[in-house]
């Protein structure tokens, strides 16, 4: 059989955050199809890229680029049929996000919670990924 999809892969990246909380990273997804990927994160002021909704951005910063405090680096890839549904996660963010307009470094919702609600339980953050926890405190499935 001849799979029709594109190829797809999802990757995550993180990058460790300056200042006071250079033991926190920063988490953000690329999605990548043949001939274009995008990097989605979070970011603490709302509207600074030319794609934007919210905190949430799309290519706010070049895809691998770190954040302050070294390289980002990647942190794992999915391919296949988790990359397909990651990616229409991560695409659809803008209309299902339910903290877009909403950011807290502590305990969140941040960068993290983002990249975490978007992985759901197929990956979960390290203890660096500050503000991770907060999907699972503060559930809220749909933006009301």
């Amino acid at each position: 059989m001849i799979d029709l999809e594109p190829q797809i892969a999802v990757d995550l990246w993180a990058a460790r955050i300056p200042g006071f909380a250079c033991i926190a990273e920063h988490h953000w997804l690329i999605v990548a199809r043949p001939g274009t990927a995008n990097r989605w994160e979070v970011w603490q002021t709302p509207g600074e890229s030319e794609v934007s909704w919210g905190h949430l951005h799309c290519d706010l910063l070049r895809l691998t680029s770190g954040v302050g405090n070294g390289p980002g680096r990647m942190l794992h890839r999915w391919t296949g049929t988790d990359a397909c549904e990651l990616a229409q996660r991560i695409e659809e963010a803008p209309s299902n996000y339910p903290w877009i307009d909403t950011y807290r470094v502590f305990p969140g919702p941040n960068s993290n919670t983002f990249v975490q609600w978007a992985l759901a339980d197929i990956y979960k953050l390290g203890w660096r990924g500050i503000g991770r926890a907060y999907v699972r405190y503060c559930p809220v499935h749909s933006r009301e």
